[in-house]
C-alpha cells in the first residue's frame, strides 16, 4: 500500500472515530403530538458500560422495579369516593387526576393512564378492598388518593408493603402523617404523602376564629369515630382549651344514624355557645336539621368543616348561617410547575368536560398531587437497551421524600419527613345563603396561614 493511500485510511479511521464519538453525546429535538419540543437523548447516552441501561435516575432498585414495554402505557390509579353522598367529595379530586394526567403528557415517550377510577367508598372496608385490587396488579407505580382518611388507614399499609406511593388531595388526619412535632401518627406508613392539609392546623385555625372572632368562650364538639372526623374535633378540642376556651362536651355518633337528638341533648346539656361537628353527609344534614329543636342548642353556633363544604350541603336550607372550615381554595393566578397550567386553566376544563364547577374544595390538590407523582416517576425511570421504560420505585419515594419548592396550583409545595407537603393554608367561610352556596364558597371570613 502506498504512503498516499496509507494517509486516505487513516483519515477515513479517525472520521468514523469522530462520528462515534459525537453520537455518544449527541441530543436531538423532536416534535410532540401536543407541539411542545421533546428533548430525546440517544439510547446510549449515560449508559452503563456492560448492560446498555440509562443509569442516571433516583433509586437503588431495593423495592424493585417496574418495567414497561414498548407501546403499553405507565400505570397510576386514582382512588377516591365516587359513589354516595360522599362522591360530592370525591368526584372532583378524581375527575382532577384525569385532567392533571392528560395535560402531563408522556414520560419519556410513554404514555400514561390513570385507568378506570377505584372507589374507597370512604370507609375503611372501601380503602382495603381496592388497595388490594391495586397491588394485585404489579404494573402500577403509584396512586393518587385516598379521598377519606378513613379509607387511607386501611389502603396505606398494603400499598405501602408494594413499594409503591399514595399521594392524597383529601386527607386530613393527623393520624396518617405527625403531629407536627416529630413523632410519627399511629396510622403512618412508608410511602405515603398528601397535598391536603394537616388537620392539626385546621382544628387550630377554627378554635382561634371561635374564641377570638367570634368571641364564644364555651363550646363542644360531635365526631363520628372515623380517624378524621375525630382526629378533627379531638385538634378543635385540644386548641380551644389551650387558648383558654371551655369544652362543655365530646360526644360521637355512629355512621348511619338518623336520630341526632339523644346526642343533641347530651352536648346541650350545657347550652355550649358553639357546637363544631367535622363529619360527613348524610349525618351532617340530620345534625343541621334537628339541632335548633333542642333544648340549650337554640342560640347555638353551628360550625363544619371541608367534610361538608359541598354542594350538596350547603344547598340545604338549614344550613345556613353556619361557618365551616377547609382548605383555601383561591388559587388565583398560580401555577402548576409540571403542566404550566393556571388554576383558571384547570377549572375551565373541568367545567368544559363535566359541566359543574368542582362541587369541593380540594379540586387543586388533587391536580397537584398527580403532577408530584408524574415528576417522581419521570425522575425514577430510564429506558433500557431494549427500549422498555424501567421504574424504580424506591426512586419514585426518594424524589417525593426530597421535594421542596415546588409551585403547584395550591401554592408552595414542601414534603416533610412523613408525608405532609400541603401548603397548610386554612380559611373559614361564611354561607349565607343556600341559593347561592357558590358565594359562600367564597365568602371567606378568617384565614390561618401557619408557615
Amino acid at each position: 500500500m502506498g504512503p498516499l493511500r496509507k494517509l486516505l485510511l487513516l483519515l477515513a479511521v479517525l472520521a468514523l472515530f469522530a462520528a462515534a464519538c459525537g453520537d455518544d453525546d449527541e441530543t436531538t429535538t423532536t416534535t410532540g403530538d401536543d407541539g411542545d419540543d421533546m428533548a430525546e437523548t440517544d439510547g446510549d447516552d449515560m449508559a452503563d458500560g456492560d448492560d446498555g441501561e440509562m443509569m442516571d435516575h433516583l433509586g437503588d432498585g431495593s423495592l424493585g422495579t417496574i418495567v414497561v414495554e414498548p407501546g403499553a402505557e405507565v400505570q397510576v390509579r386514582s382512588l377516591n369516593a365516587l359513589t354516595g353522598d360522599v362522591a360530592l367529595f370525591g368526584l372532583p379530586i378524581h375527575r382532577s387526576i384525569e385532567i392533571a394526567v392528560d395535560d402531563y403528557g408522556d414520560i419519556h415517550g410513554f404514555p400514561v393512564t390513570s385507568g378506570e377510577g377505584l372507589d374507597d367508598l370512604c370507609s375503611s372496608d372501601g380503602g382495603q378492598a381496592a388497595a388490594q385490587t391495586i397491588v394485585a396488579d404489579e404494573q402500577i407505580v403509584g396512586v393518587v388518593g385516598t379521598s377519606c382518611s378513613g379509607a387511607a388507614v386501611a389502603a396505606a399499609p398494603l400499598i405501602s408493603e408494594a413499594g409503591i406511593v399514595m399521594i392524597s388531595g383529601g386527607n386530613t388526619s393527623p393520624a396518617l402523617t405527625s403531629d407536627l412535632a416529630g413523632t410519627a401518627g399511629e396510622n403512618y406508613n412508608e410511602g405515603y404523602y398528601r397535598t391536603a392539609h394537616n388537620d392539626l392546623y385546621q382544628g387550630r385555625a377554627m378554635a382561634l376564629f371561635v374564641f377570638n372572632e367570634l368571641g364564644l368562650t364555651t363550646a363542644a364538639a360531635i365526631h363520628d369515630g372515623d380517624p378524621y372526623t375525630q382526629g378533627l374535633a379531638q385538634a378543635f378540642v385540644d386548641a380551644y382549651e389551650e387558648i383558654g376556651g371551655e369544652i362543655t362536651g365530646f360526644a360521637g355518633i355512629a355512621k348511619g344514624d338518623t336520630d341526632m337528638v339523644p346526642v343533641l341533648t347530651e352536648v346541650a346539656a350545657a347550652s355550649p355557645q358553639a357546637l363544631f361537628f367535622p363529619i360527613f353527609q348524610p349525618e351532617g344534614n340530620f345534625i343541621a336539621a334537628q339541632a335548633p329543636g333542642v333544648a340549650g342548642l337554640e342560640d347555638t353556633q353551628l360550625l363544619a368543616a371541608d367534610g361538608l363544604l359541598v354542594d350538596g350541603y350547603l344547598e340545604l336550607e338549614e344550613t345556613e348561617g353556619m361557618y365551616f372550615s377547609g382548605p383555601d381554595a383561591r388559587f388565583g393566578d398560580n401555577v402548576n410547575q409540571s403542566t404550566g397550567k393556571t388554576a383558571d386553566d384547570v377549572s375551565g376544563t373541568y367545567e368544559s368536560l363535566y359541566g359543574e364547577a368542582p362541587t369541593s374544595p380540594f379540586w387543586g390538590h388533587g391536580y397537584d398531587a398527580t403532577a408530584m407523582l408524574l415528576d417522581a416517576i419521570s425522575a425514577a425511570s430510564y429506558v433500557d437497551g431494549d427500549g422498555n421504560l424501567v421504574i424504580d420505585k424506591a426512586g419514585v419515594r426518594e424524589f417525593l421524600d426530597n421535594l421542596t419548592g415546588y409551585n403547584g396550583l395550591i401554592g408552595l409545595i414542601n414534603c416533610d419527613d412523613f408525608g405532609d407537603c400541603g401548603s397548610q393554608k386554612v380559611t373559614i367561610v361564611h354561607h349565607l345563603d343556600s341559593d347561592d352556596f357558590r358565594a359562600s364558597m367564597e365568602n371567606v371570613v378568617f384565614e390561618y396561614a401557619p408557615s
